[in-house]
């Protein structure tokens, strides 16, 4: 697929590309990115199609405004979905980790602010750069009384270890940028306004590179990722939706069924 063929077909990413260095913004109507249903629709085929370009020699992913991704978590509980909104979740979930990993050049993140949604976007990437403002926590269990089964429960064991993963996901600790640096989910750390201008610096020295050389590193580095997201993600989320259609699950503090909250399409 060509540049000209897919690079404003998203309303989440802006897209450019100079000397096969692809920059992609992540956001909502020019602001920070607010995670949504289109989201789940459209990053799958966002991926597959850079991923799809042999002339994407590198490619940098980064957010905008105040947050990477939002919003940021509340207390606002449960929401009421039918299986069949939960198996397009399920779908999409899996769809937008195996299309991030089949991108097969680098990929570089800059993280702006909080990342309260789908951190494994930046995290994934194959160099980790992070402002001062930017920030992880999961809202999953101790917000929504929810089975943190999405990507949260592969990405961030393998990347700080079982034990310090398992207290993150369930306290809803919040990791500051600082902590993500000293833990290694971060790689660089320094001003925002840094960040974009230190990304383009590496890429700079990244394309220079044998096109094969960056295609089967990215190949290599990714195998460890692609073998777990194959192994337990499904499964994953299948168990969150399982829980989500549990009845007590669903309305822990409203038995009666009257008002329920419903936040919308922040999950997943």
């Amino acid at each position: 697929m060509r540049f000209d063929e897919y690079h404003d077909r998203f309303q989440t990413m802006k897209m450019t590309r100079e000397n096969g260095v692809l920059d992609v913004t992540l956001h909502t109507e020019g602001d920070s990115l607010i995670w949504s249903r289109i989201g789940n629709i459209e990053f799958p085929q966002a991926f597959r199609a850079i991923a799809g370009d042999p002339d994407n020699r590198v490619v940098i992913i980064r957010g905008t405004g105040e947050l990477f991704s939002g919003p940021a978590p509340s207390d606002e509980g449960f929401y009421r979905r039918s299986a069949e909104e939960w198996s397009f979740r399920m779908r999409n979930g899996l769809a937008l980790v195996e299309a991030l990993l089949s991108i097969d050049t680098l990929v570089i993140a800059c993280i702006n602010g909080p990342v309260y949604h789908h951190p494994e976007i930046p995290l994934l990437a194959d160099i980790v750069l992070s402002s001062p403002e930017g920030l992880f926590r999961d809202f999953h269990f101790p917000d929504s009384n929810m089975v943190p089964g999405d990507a949260v429960s592969i990405v961030f064991p393998l990347l700080m270890g079982l034990n310090r993963a398992r207290h993150f996901l369930l306290t809803g600790e919040v990791l500051s940028a600082q902590q993500a640096l000293d833990l290694g989910l971060v790689n660089e750390l320094m001003p925002r306004e840094d960040l974009l201008p230190r990304a383009q610096e590496l890429a700079a020295s990244f394309r220079e590179k044998n096109p094969l050389v960056l295609r089967y590193t990215r190949h290599l580095f990714t195998r460890p990722l692609k073998k777990a997201v194959q192994d337990a993600l499904d499964i994953g989320l299948a168990l969150e939706g399982l829980a989500v259609l549990h009845e007590s699950s669903r309305e822990p503090s409203d038995t009666s069924g009257a008002g329920a909250a419903d936040p919308g399409d922040r999950v997943l």
